[in-house]
């Protein structure tokens, strides 16, 4: 795998060295590469969308992730609550990462906390392995109990 930073990342179509490290590491096992391909609205104060990084051919969908803010953390336990049927997994940088300056909890305590797969660097080929197909929508609407939407 090669590393690259932000500036190499985006003459590659990437916004961070990880994702190029992703994707290669993904061509490289002979898996089709599907970045960004989907949109995830989700509910906040207003209707938003997220772009997940990549999915699997099974459908899991993963996100990379080298700085894990608060916003990224409220963004994704919010999508988790209102999309109870997509898989997300994380795979950063280094999961053993603090939150924050002086924090105990790490990224990966963080998720093992609210029940999000994740690992360091790489997919873990356990889960390209897994069964499944990728039924996602290019546009995944937040499914709102009390609006009716064609």
């Amino acid at each position: 795998m090669v590393w690259v930073g932000f500036r190499k990342a985006r003459t590659y179509g990437y916004r961070s060295g990880l994702e190029v490290s992703i994707a290669d590491y993904l061509k490289g096992l002979g898996v089709p590469v599907k970045y960004e391909t989907i949109k995830i609205e989700w509910e906040d104060l207003s209707y938003r969308t997220y772009t997940p990084d990549f999915v699997l051919p099974n459908g899991i969908i993963i996100e990379t992730k080298g700085l894990f803010t608060a916003l990224d953390r409220r963004k994704h336990l919010a999508i988790k609550k209102q999309h109870k049927n997509l898989d997300i997994r994380f795979v950063f940088t280094n999961s053993r990462q603090k939150l924050r300056k002086g924090a105990k909890s790490s990224y990966g305590t963080w998720c093992d906390r609210y029940d999000f797969d994740y690992y360091d660097r790489i997919i873990p080929e356990s889960w390209l392995k897994e069964k499944g197909k990728d039924k996602h929508k290019k546009f995944i609407i937040y499914p709102h109990p009390k609006l009716k939407r064609k």
